[in-house]
């Protein structure tokens, strides 16, 4: 039987939400804040948009760090192939790139937007642009319909909220979710942000900012020098810090007690262990063998790099190679297999990928995304507890969860 459905949000939980809900027969109406659908989509993979990770649902689950469990039904309606072959149906081709990560094949992520933006048209979804929701109306139990900011109410048989966390407030997630959620009775964790730059004590990343290195390990010890995490890949010096898709994924287990304080140092050479990496500066400094020592590391190190490092090892600049100490050589290695840097912070919610934190799981139907306090009000993407590392799993949590609402609202 038909019925009228609301969605507040047009993010990618959203878009699928509605384009399942219409799917299934109903009219479905959707509310954006924005002048326009999948504004933080647009900005998503630097432009690219990540769309999801090529790994069946134990894959996905293994790098979701907030409630995984409470995802499987949702995954096993809409898992990762599901979802590629979901996009594809909409004309939009995809690639599978290092780490899994599928993208456009046009490197586009407005091509994302597009193939949902035909999705709706095609399903028939009511898009109502630049009209911020107030509030959701609820009687008896039940979610009736929702007032907008102007004051005016619009009635519906059920509502889907997929308002996003606190991440990116430029797109317009500002938190309305979580306050819709507590006025229906649901209690919000306490939120952070997660997959984000951090802040360092060092002044001379300052000197780095724009250096790209690959092919590194960090590795992130706490006060006690106890090792939180590592991980290899790709970082970013900043001019306030350190970012990059292994600097992002660590933030996300330092967050919740980032002010206790965590030390993070860089393997610049994880290929090679202190003997081997030795031999090699040994080499080195036998081939530039009359040169100075701030002559003789062009080969081993990016050029922006080298005038930190010889400042950092306490070596003198002038010094020629030939006169290099094993001693001094061996402060060398020392810092080259573990530069490190103090922690002091994040760079805040303005950069976050996603909110860690949210509407708490257990108050919500993990197979339909219902509360379990107010009936037809389902909640799904960011604005729940649910979380994961970078590599396209929180967009395939925002779809998964999505469609898992969109395909349960009003089924009765």
């Amino acid at each position: 039987m038909k019925k009228k459905i609301i969605v507040v949000g047009g993010g990618a939980a959203g878009l699928m939400a509605a384009g399942r809900a219409a799917e299934r027969g109903h009219e479905v109406h959707l509310y954006e804040k924005n002048n326009r659908i999948g504004k933080k989509i647009l900005i998503t993979g630097k432009g690219r948009c990540n769309v999801t990770n090529d790994s069946d649902v134990e894959g996905l689950l293994e790098n979701i760090p907030g409630n995984p469990y409470f995802l499987y039904s949702a995954f096993y309606q809409l898992d990762s192939f599901g979802l590629q072959e979901f996009f594809k149906e909409q004309g939009l081709e995809l690639k599978v790139e290092r780490g899994k990560r599928v993208f456009p094949v046009s490197d586009r992520s407005l091509d994302v937007v597009l193939a949902l933006e035909k999705y709706l048209k095609k399903n028939g979804v009511k898009l109502h642009l630049e009209s911020p929701v107030e509030g959701i109306l609820i009687a008896d139990g039940r979610a009736e319909g929702i007032r907008l900011k102007n004051g005016k109410e619009e009635r519906a048989d059920g509502v889907i909220v997929c308002t996003g966390g606190l991440s990116y407030p430029g797109t317009g997630s500002t938190g309305d979710g979580y306050r819709f959620a507590k006025a229906a009775g649901h209690h919000v964790t306490k939120l952070y942000p997660s997959l984000v730059p951090l802040r360092t004590e060092e002044e001379w990343c300052h000197e780095l900012m724009g250096l790209s290195l690959k092919n590194i390990e960090i590795t992130i010890k706490n006060k006690k020098g106890k090792k939180v995490y590592s991980d290899f890949g790709e970082m970013l010096f900043t001019h306030f810090g350190v970012s990059g898709p292994v600097i992002l994924s660590a933030s996300r287990h330092i967050i919740l007690t980032i002010e206790e304080g965590y030390r993070l140092y860089i393997d610049l050479k994880p290929a090679m262990d202190e003997k081997k990496l030795d031999a090699r500066i040994l080499r080195d400094f036998e081939k530039f063998a009359n040169k100075d020592f701030a002559n003789a590391l062009d080969a081993l190190l990016p050029q922006k790099l080298i005038p930190v490092i010889i400042r950092l090892s306490g070596i003198d600049a002038r010094k020629k190679v030939n006169s290099v100490t094993k001693e001094e050589r061996k402060r060398l290695v020392g810092l080259l297999k573990e530069l490190p840097l103090t922690i002091t912070g994040t760079t805040g919610y303005n950069e976050a990928v996603v909110t860690c934190g949210g509407i708490q799981v257990n108050e919500i139907d993990p197979a339909t995304m219902e509360s379990k306090f107010v009936k037809q009000l389902h909640f799904a993407g960011e604005v729940l507890d649910v979380d994961a590392y970078t590599g396209g799993f929180n967009l395939q949590i925002a779809f998964s969860t999505g469609f898992a609402a969109g395909n349960a609202v009003c089924a009765e």
